[in-house]
């Protein structure tokens, strides 16, 4: 059959755009025109549209289906079950196949998938959905992890058990530290459940192939652990499953679980016709993975000069009904745990939990996020204990070059940490309050106060970040660069599987291949199955793994352009200048074209970063990660303590990125990650109660706007990493370890609150009244 329309593809710019330049990325104005072609824009002539029928109760036996009256619907064209899965009935990320195709004999979480229906309109097909009928034979749903933790057998939400994983950290001993400490402080915390909450929901398009296979269109991100996943269940080969990208509306995460795949291949694959399915917001919040919430207890121990001397750390972290990434979000968070802090004595123990609650998984922060507001806070708490300043505290016990991680990993070549905060506290601070426009009050325009009750607040947050993906995981990308001249002009074709996700990676394959090749006709081709694995748009790791494959593969071709050209001048002291074959003895030779001539170089490469090892199961030592990133944020609020309104003022960040290869969408990447952290701290959460999501919508789940963020001042650093392509350091997710802490550190400055949740409430903030009522309910006092 025919390709759909408006499968997207991307053509840089030509022009300047090197590494190092800034060019304008070429979907960019398409996107804000509205005219770009997102998953859900996805058509095809005598197409049907799938529906998902989803499970109403978090925990329920399935004791009958009867699929009858939506068969009856006119224009309904099929209506699946577990039963009709042509392969595998259950798949699932990290190797663990538990999460089922559809529904088998028990629903584990609110928004299972029990059955999909195909019809030729799809208002039919969500009439056929709602007139299937199911009994249920409704459970008690296991929804707190820490219960699991004291009786992981007795609490078995499926037959994995009650605990994904356990993984200690040990490192001296706690116990004989504790009792030299002259400052303890101790603490628990809670973050709740945030979503990724991409602009464009789930959608794809499944047609059926002549091979008997299938052709997907898709927004995800990671072509081929989708493809992994999806071809057993449709007992097909992988050869038989070709997968496009569609064009991917935001992912943070969300999209490296499989949502519409399977369930529209099977219905292409059942009718003979091609199927589309888009979910709408309200489906959205069911058909993805979130951040995991978390519980945690910290106890920091130091001398009275704030010097740390012991940690002692747990970490209970809610997967929800499947594994997903679990078990690596528990790694992160377990050496991650207690930030890039010296300390010589560490106990950790991190739990990743199975409830009946909303599946999590990959979000941006991956694990490190949670942990981060803990010890954040616990600096802040040290620093007041030992009458020492928030940024002082974290100077005496910064790591530095050749410190080591709570794992034993060395810190190699980042930004020394200690300057990184003595240029914070460099920046000018934003100028005073103004309430003569109450735009610039908290509560804004809606007039709640005219400047009584708002009171200014200064935190710091300080976030260590993983790059690319650890614990022994072999991480590779593979690129294709092909060079030839098309219309007089040498021009280069990269081809990767690796996923544009809004990051802005086509531009920058694209100014690797310039700078690689000295051409400046460069297109970028559709990400498909057609190139090798590129592995997944997360963990900050395609500038570094893609960016990296397409300079090696660049590498491979101008070499060979060289050779060629030695051959036809006679010289071998000749390199690539503007499009010229240019040697240091006879000057300009001849242009790209003369001497590619009528034929094409083409060359595939596979890029690896170097090795890494898992966490030991007994002490968690391990060079468990192959790149670390710094970065530290100053948030300043106004808060309406009455109210217990915030308004977030200005935010300031230090980002070490090893190498800026474009400054735009390197900026645009810390201001997005601060963006989501300041999400996490003041206002975004799914609400689940009894395993019932509660706010599964926009209006009920707040996200940041353009009037929610604040001015920032940016200070980008480059210590370059000598084991990286061109130096670079993964930049997306570090600002949105520290946006938060520093965020809530400045409310408390502020307020005088604990505040150990997030997101803040108002009810957290507002003060007792001059009655001397107790503190609101959530607020936890703590003593000094």
């Amino acid at each position: 059959m025919a390709s759909p329309v408006r499968t997207p593809g991307h053509v840089a710019a030509p022009g300047d755009g090197g590494v190092g330049d800034s060019p304008l990325r070429p979907d960019g104005a398409l996107k804000v025109a509205g005219e770009f072609a997102y998953a859900s824009d996805l058509w095809m002539d005598g197409m049907l549209w799938g529906a998902t029928l989803r499970s109403p109760h978090p925990r329920a036996r399935i004791r009958a289906i009867d699929i009858g009256p939506a068969l009856a619907v006119p224009g309904v064209h099929a209506v699946l079950t577990h039963e009709d899965v042509p392969g595998k009935k259950v798949y699932g990320e990290d190797h663990t196949e538990d999460q089922p195709v559809l529904a088998i004999g028990e629903v584990r979480h609110q928004g299972e998938p029990v059955a999909v229906v195909a019809a030729d309109h799809p208002e039919t097909a969500r009439r056929a959905m709602e007139r299937i009928a199911v009994d249920y034979e409704v459970l008690e749903p296991i929804t707190d992890p820490r219960a699991v933790i004291a009786d992981p057998e007795g609490l078995k939400v499926q037959p994995l058990g009650g605990i994904t994983r356990y993984q200690p950290v040990r490192v001296g001993d706690v116990d004989a530290a504790r009792a030299q400490a002259e400052v303890v402080v101790a603490e628990e915390f809670e973050v709740g459940i945030q979503d990724q909450a991409f602009l464009g929901p789930e959608a794809g398009l499944a047609v059926p192939a002549e091979d008997g296979g299938v052709d997907l269109y898709v927004s995800t991100q990671w072509i081929h652990n989708d493809l992994a996943q999806i071809a057993p269940c449709l007992g097909l080969d992988e050869s038989q499953v070709h997968m496009t990208l569609a064009g991917v509306g935001g992912a943070f995460g969300g999209r490296e679980d499989l949502s519409v795949q399977i369930h529209a291949a099977m219905l292409a694959l059942h009718t003979g016709r091609p199927v589309k399915m888009s979910y709408n917001r309200y489906e959205s919040f069911f058909g993805h993975v979130h951040r995991h919430p978390a519980f945690m207890r910290y106890e920091y121990g130091a001398t009275a000069d704030g010097k740390l001397v012991y940690a002692d750390v747990e970490i209970i972290l809610d997967g929800g009904a499947y594994t997903s990434s679990t078990r690596n979000v528990t790694g992160n968070a377990a050496s991650l745990g207690v930030g890039p802090y010296e300390i010589p004595n560490i106990r950790i123990d991190a739990y990743g939990v199975y409830t009946n609650n909303p599946p999590c998984g990959a979000m941006r922060g991956f694990g490190a996020v949670q942990a981060c507001f803990a010890y954040e806070s616990m600096m802040d708490r040290l620093g007041a204990a030992c009458g020492l300043g928030p940024l002082e505290i974290r100077r005496r016990n910064a790591v530095s070059q050749g410190s080591r991680l709570a794992t034993g990993q060395v810190i190699e070549s980042p930004a020394p940490l200690a300057e990184m905060l003595t240029r914070l506290e460099a920046m000018p601070m934003p100028p005073a309050c103004d309430p003569s426009d109450l735009r610039n009050l908290p509560g804004g325009a809606s007039q709640t106060t005219h400047g009584e009750g708002v009171v200014r607040g200064v935190g710091y947050g300080v976030g260590i970040k993983n790059i690319c993906f650890s614990e022994g995981f072999d991480d590779l990308s593979t690129a294709r660069v092909r060079l030839e001249v098309i219309g007089g002009e040498p021009t280069a074709l990269v081809h990767t599987a690796a996923a544009e996700v809004g990051q802005g990676l086509v531009t920058v394959q694209a100014q690797i291949a310039r700078t690689e090749l000295g051409v400046q006709k460069v297109t970028i081709a559709p990400a498909d199955d057609r190139a090798g694995d590129a592995g997944s748009s997360s963990a900050s790791r395609q500038s570094y793994m893609s960016g990296g494959a397409v300079k090696t593969a660049c590498e491979a071709v101008r070499a060979e352009l060289l050779a060629r050209a030695a051959r036809r001048y006679g010289h071998d002291d000749l390199s690539i200048a503007g499009g010229k074959i240019v040697s240091r003895a006879a000057g300009v030779l001849g242009g790209i074209e003369d001497v590619l001539g009528g034929d094409a170089i083409e060359e595939t490469r596979e890029y690896h970063h170097r090795p890494t090892t898992a966490m030991d199961p007994v002490t968690g030592q391990g060079t468990t990660h192959t790149q670390l990133a710094l970065c530290v944020h100053r948030a300043v609020v106004d808060v309406d303590v009455d109210l217990g309104l915030v308004k977030v003022v200005e935010m300031a960040a230090v980002q070490d990125v090893g190498r800026i290869l474009n400054r735009l969408s390197l900026e645009g990447q810390i201001h997005g990650g601060s963006a989501q952290g300041l999400g996490l701290a003041v206002m975004e959460e799914i609400v689940v109660s009894g395993g019932v999501v509660r706010n599964p919508s926009f209006t009920d789940y707040l996200i940041p706007t353009i009037l929610d963020m604040p001015p920032m001042r940016l200070d980008i650093l480059e210590y370059p990493d000598p084991d990286a392509p061109y130096g670079l350091r993964g930049a997306g997710e570090p600002p949105t370890l520290s946006s938060t802490p520093a965020i809530v550190a400045a409310v408390r400055d502020a307020t005088g609150r604990a505040l150990t949740r997030v997101p803040i409430r108002p009810e957290h903030v507002s003060l007792p009244t001059s009655y001397g009522e107790p503190a609101p309910s959530g607020v936890q006092e703590t003593s000094g």
